[in-house]
């Protein structure tokens, strides 16, 4: 019987170790997020200070808005399907939540291609990083936002590996949730860069 009261208290204990760990995981997340809007912020405020110093050169003015419209449209998507994803987890539908996140990360994959394939016609066009403090800004703020979403595509490449070898669990619960809320932060991010460097820039 004592034994019995022990094990019982026993699991009782490491259930709520499990508890205290995820809730410590996830106030780390919330505290990176906050850390992450600062650093955006930064960044963004040295775009608005540095915007016009052009040196005669490229300008907000000669930006291609028809294909960073076509990147926001895919980004849009690819936080819808990341909530089908979520939904899809809550359901237990396994195969359906590693359909929408390899789905979620096409799109951000392709997302990046068009990215990269922007910043290269500009280099060509002579509008590199180094040729004035707006395309160093520019560069800078746009290419942070790539690198974050680089990180999530190859976070949730390996969240779907681990759905395919174990499943549905508490933990992987847990992971997709945050990488979720990643994604749509991600998205938040990128319609200020829209707004902001793209529209206000050709307006």
């Amino acid at each position: 019987m004592s034994q019995s009261v022990s094990a019982q208290a026993s699991g009782h204990g490491h259930d709520h170790g499990h508890v205290d760990q995820g809730q410590l995981k996830t106030l780390g997340f919330w505290i990176f997020l906050v850390t992450d809007c600062l650093l955006f912020s930064t960044f963004f405020a040295a775009y608005a200070v540095l915007h016009e110093h052009t040196d005669g050169g490229f300008t907000a003015h000669d930006f291609d808005v028809t294909g960073f419209i076509l990147e926001t449209f895919i980004l849009l998507i690819s936080s819808f399907t990341s909530g089908l994803a979520v939904l899809a987890m809550h359901k237990g539908k396994k195969n359906s939540l590693i359909g929408w996140l390899i789905l979620t990360v096409l799109l951000g994959a392709a997302f990046i291609a068009l990215e990269i394939n922007e910043f290269t016609n500009m280099v060509h066009e002579g509008a590199s990083i180094s040729r004035s403090a707006f395309l160093t800004s520019f560069f800078s703020l746009v290419g942070l936002h790539g690198a974050h979403v680089s990180f999530g595509i190859m976070w949730m490449i390996g969240l779907i590996i681990q759905l395919a070898q174990r499943g549905i669990t508490t933990v992987t619960k847990g992971k997709i949730s945050i990488i979720s809320l990643y994604w749509h932060f991600l998205d938040a991010v990128w319609i200020f860069i829209f707004t902001v460097v793209y529209l206000m820039g050709v307006m």
